[in-house]
């Protein structure tokens, strides 16, 4: 009886086993099914800079915490895919091709005319938010006008060459005896070298002296403060490029060891210890990428989304560089700063 009886109690015990184990996978199938849906479902957004990580790292956060506030989540209901071109042309091409690959939805193009035009040529479908060039954007071809970019291109557009001559009447106003000024600038860089050329016309009109300074590596800005240390102008201009992006914190690193005041077009190099910056407010130019994007991930036609320009502008001094230099900020000029760092 107990031979007899063996084979049914092994069976039943296999019975059962083998149901718990088809459930179990049942239940992880359907797990992994839900999770691939979901993940299916997340929107995908590339973000392509022409900087560096650590350079690019406070507008990557501010952009992220803006999308935030719209209800986009990173890893829960939207992922990025981050690209650093680290200033290298070649790069652009690379990385925005490789975005393409990777069929993201949206591309986020943080960086000038070269950036947003490498995406461009990689895909003519994928919707590309651009983050204020500082070219404008008809002029570079990027789009067919403000109004209607007519293409898979929109978002925000700074200009900051037109900015130039005030920056330089704020500058100007801001140090004492202001007569000489020298001007670092990178030639590879279209708006640089329209930056350095709006200058040199502004000086004119406020009987100032330009002396320009070309900036080709990392490696120059040594030997163009070496140059600065001889000539000692009254002030240190840095034009709008990538280059100076990413070693911001060198250049004002040897602007304050030559106790030379300097201006700044991005905002980042203020808080790191240059002395001024004016131009557009950047929590609003980040509030409405993330706009943009929005718009575009919930079916709006980049086509028919005109191109935003600047609406508000901020005044940024850092008065605790100005007392490590040794310079005396005007109480008028101080008091028209929308934010004062001490």
């Amino acid at each position: 009886m107990n031979v007899s009886n063996g084979p049914s109690v092994i069976s039943t015990t296999m019975l059962r086993s083998v149901s718990i184990c088809s459930l179990l996978t049942a239940l992880l199938l359907t797990f992994s099914v839900a999770e691939a849906q979901q993940a299916k479902n997340y929107p995908v957004m590339g973000y392509l800079s022409s900087g560096n990580q650590t350079g690019e790292s406070a507008r990557a956060e501010a952009i992220r915490l803006a999308l935030r506030e719209r209800g986009y989540i990173e890893g829960q209901t939207i992922t990025t895919e981050y690209r650093y071109a680290e200033g290298n042309p070649e790069k652009y091409r690379e990385f925005a091709e490789e975005l393409v690959r990777l069929k993201v939805d949206i591309i986020v193009a943080a960086g000038g005319a070269a950036t947003i035009r490498a995406d461009k040529n990689a895909t003519k479908t994928i919707p590309i938010v651009m983050m204020g060039p500082g070219l404008d954007p008809v002029e570079a071809g990027l789009v067919e006008s403000l109004a209607r970019p007519g293409g898979n291109i929109t978002g925000v557009t700074s200009l900051v060459t037109h900015l130039t001559g005030k920056r330089l009447d704020l500058f100007k106003e801001a140090v004492p005896r202001f007569a000489v000024v020298g001007v670092i600038y990178h030639p590879a860089t279209a708006s640089s070298v329209l930056e350095l050329k709006e200058i040199q016309t502004a000086a004119l009109a406020l009987g100032l002296t330009i002396r320009p300074w070309e900036t080709r590596t990392a490696d120059d800005f040594e030997k163009v403060f070496a140059v600065a240390n001889n000539q000692r102008p009254d002030g240190v201009y840095v034009s709008n490029a990538s280059l100076m992006t990413n070693n911001r914190n060198r250049i004002v690193s040897l602007a304050l060891k030559n106790r030379l005041p300097s201006m700044f077009s991005g905002r980042e190099a203020v808080e790191a210890g240059a002395l001024l910056y004016f131009g557009a407010d950047l929590t609003q130019r980040y509030q409405r990428v993330a706009y943009y994007v929005d718009r575009i991930l919930k079916g709006a036609n980049p086509a028919d989304l005109p191109v935003e320009q600047p609406t508000k502008f901020e005044l940024v001094i850092n008065l605790k560089t100005a007392k490590q230099i040794g310079l005396t900020i005007p109480p008028n000029v101080l008091a028209r700063a929308d934010r004062v760092i001490k």
